[in-house]
């Protein structure tokens, strides 16, 4: 269990302090070798395979009848003793039988749950150290408790990982009973916490928590840590020292984790390393960055800088080289180091032309607040490093904070290779199966539904403008709520949320908004979005996570219809956003109305097959309507292949750091 990443758990034993998976320079690349290793020993007890699982899942079916008679202190005997099996004799199937089917039962009782056949399915997958993809509104979240509490009653810490406080907090509220009905303690670490708060919620059984906090808490256990790290260093301090850095950990090691949206934590995250920074700085550093700023805003776009804003670079050139270095030749000696210089005026044209109002931040009480790319949400207390974050600051007039100096940095793919244990849940996995095992060694399987889907994808519609596009979606809102049918929007960002709310309010339709700016009132809002005649509009927010019920008698009417504003970086984000309709067998419909403004067509390659598709495409019917799709199809997958050679990069750029920093003896 110690030494192969997801390697079954070869018997449930109590854990040793502050354990984790070191990696080898060879263990990721090397695949053959892991398959070899995982072939043997425990492995060979724990069925991996779908005949097997489906065996076993029958094996459960047939104890939890059994258990249906038995009383609550029969039950409660069951528990106690599966837990001394489980400390002794490990994950057999017989033991991981009897357990799923005690926390199905309990399920049952406490929350009047009672997990289906496929959950099952899924449960034992995660057990297995799989992704487990299943469809939205399978009930992942119920899924999750089955492994996750027969690891805790083995005595072995889990994490389970959200991507946002409101899930994690609501998850778990929701499975506190089940756990606390089989004797285990359940934590939820989110933020604001304070240390001590943090500390007793990882010392908890289980500890619910956000992928980001998680990972700055472990950064932080580090900078405690220093470069001993070693286990049985820390035991030896907790025996004979005086001073005791233990005491002063959050985290209690990493031994199991499971992922919820495991491609959006694993892998359209692991583009962007997590940095914890302190403040450095003075008042001279504050007025050379608003220098840059000045510079940035004299040069021109074209002849002293080029703007690739679907990759989110800037490219200075010679011309524009030359006009910084004359603009600061007089500004002092700050400005003398040619590197200093240009990176510096790098981050001002990337603060003033790259990160937009209402999209990738908003301004709140005088602050700039950043809106993570990926769920809509503010990142409360984040700032980006290097100096951007105040130069954004200035350019939206407000007060400066100081600027940030890196103390500790580590991605995600390096993160979560280090537990001793994997595995992950998520609705769109199969387009990054590849991906998953090569960077974690994470096998993908495929779980069936519970009710077969009876969702309605309809065609695409692409418009040649913006202006197009949203008076079509504005019409088509009218006619679904002319039928009494609840409508969901996605939207790309905060801007285009309240753009089309302007749109349809002028138009007498009452509706909701669930952006960045109306967070804290998500539950509710998502709560009435099934209602009869509900119109919501939604950033990325409602895509991950939430489960829209329908009211009585709107399925009669069609169920859900959601409509796409504009596709996103990958496939997979839109198809979760499709996943609000037809949940559970329920009807539902799903459309896409685009246009060639998108951000998919920004840049030299995307406005060339923009330009195609206006001069020969219709968004209805008929060749133009298939050369249309075909046109945003092929821009979204460059602009997939683009984000996936990135992650590759950075995780070649961490197996180099591994080596490096093992060579000299660091960690971090």
């Amino acid at each position: 269990m110690r030494q192969v990443m997801n390697r079954p758990f070869d018997a449930a034993l109590p854990p040793t302090l502050y354990d984790q998976r070191v990696e080898q320079a060879d263990q990721v690349e090397n695949r053959l070798e892991l398959i070899g290793k995982r072939c043997s020993g425990a492995l060979n007890r724990i069925f991996t395979g779908r005949s097997e699982l489906q065996t076993t899942v029958a094996l459960i079916e047939a104890k939890s009848q059994k258990l249906r008679d038995c009383s609550q202190t029969e039950l409660d005997n069951m528990v106690q003793q599966l837990r001394h099996d489980l400390l002794q004799k490990g994950f057999s199937r017989e033991l991981v039988a009897s357990s799923f089917a005690l926390i199905r039962e309990t399920g049952f009782r406490v929350l009047g749950m009672y997990h289906y056949p496929c959950q099952l399915f899924g449960g034992l997958a995660l057990l297995n150290g799989k992704i487990a993809e299943m469809d939205t509104g399978e009930g992942k979240t119920l899924t999750a408790t089955l492994p996750v509490a027969t690891a805790a009653l083995a005595r072995i810490p889990v994490h389970v990982v959200s991507v946002n406080d409101y899930l994690t907090a609501r998850d778990a509220e929701l499975m506190k009973p089940l756990y606390q009905a089989l004797g285990l303690r359940v934590g939820c670490v989110t933020h604001n916490l304070q240390p001590a708060e943090k500390r007793a919620a990882y010392g908890c059984d289980i500890t619910y928590v956000t992928n980001k906090e998680l990972v700055f808490d472990y950064l932080r256990d580090r900078l405690t840590l220093g470069d001993r790290v070693e286990s049985t260093l820390l035991r030896a301090e907790s025996l004979h020292s005086k001073v005791q850095r233990s005491h002063r950990l959050l985290i209690r090691g990493l031994y199991y984790a499971v992922i919820d949206e495991a491609d959006s934590i694993l892998v359209d995250e692991a583009r962007t390393p997590l940095i914890i920074s302190g403040a450095s700085g003075d008042d001279e550093e504050r007025s050379f960055l608003q220098q840059a700023l000045v510079i940035g805003s004299s040069l021109t776009e074209g002849r002293d800088y080029r703007i690739d804003r679907q990759k989110r670079q800037v490219y200075l050139t010679a011309k524009g080289r030359a006009e910084i270095e004359e603009e600061a030749s007089c500004l002092g000696p700050l400005w003398n180091g040619m590197v200093r210089r240009e990176s510096t005026v790098y981050k001002a044209l990337q603060a003033l032309h790259l990160f937009r109002k209402d999209e990738h931040y908003l301004v709140r009480d005088g602050k700039v607040l950043i809106v993570d790319e990926f769920t809509g949400r503010v990142m409360d207390g984040r700032s980006w490093e290097q100096g951007l974050h105040q130069m954004i600051e200035i350019k939206e007039n407000c007060d400066l904070t100081s600027r940030r100096e890196t103390l500790a940095k580590i991605s995600y793919q390096r993160f979560f290779r280090r537990y001793l244990y994997l595995a992950g849940m998520t609705g769109t996995a199969r387009e990054v199966a590849g991906e998953l095992w090569n960077v974690y060694g994470l096998s993908t399987l495929k779980i069936p539904t519970n009710k077969p889907s009876r969702r309605q994808n309809l065609p695409d519609m692409i418009f040649r403008t913006e202006t197009e596009k949203w008076a079509a979606v504005a019409d088509r809102i009218m006619q679904m709520n002319s039928m009494g049918r609840p409508v969901l929007v996605g939207t790309r960002s905060v801007k285009d949320s309240e753009k089309l709310a302007t749109l349809i309010r002028a138009r007498g339709i009452e509706h909701q908004v669930l952006n960045a700016k109306q967070d804290a009132e998500e539950a509710e809002i998502v709560r009435q979005a099934g209602g009869s005649g509900a119109v919501t509009i939604a950033t990325n927010m409602a895509g991950r996570g939430t489960d829209i019920k329908l009211a009585d008698k709107v399925a009669e009417l069609g169920g859900l219809h959601v409509i796409a504003s504009e596709r996103h970086e990958a496939g997979r984000i839109d198809r979760q956003l499709a996943g609000r309709a037809g949940r559970q067998g329920d009807p539902g419909s799903y459309e896409a109305l685009l246009s060639y403004d998108d951000m998919l067509f920004v840049g030299k390659t995307g406005k060339f097959l923009a330009g195609i598709g206006r001069l020969v495409s219709s968004p209805h019917r008929g060749p133009g309507a298939v050369l249309a799709r075909f046109l945003v199809n092929a821009a979204q997958k460059r602009l997939e292949n683009y984000h996936g050679k990135m992650r590759k990069e950075l995780f070649k750029q961490d197996q180099a750091q591994g080596n490096l920093l093992s060579f000299s003896g660091k960690l971090e």
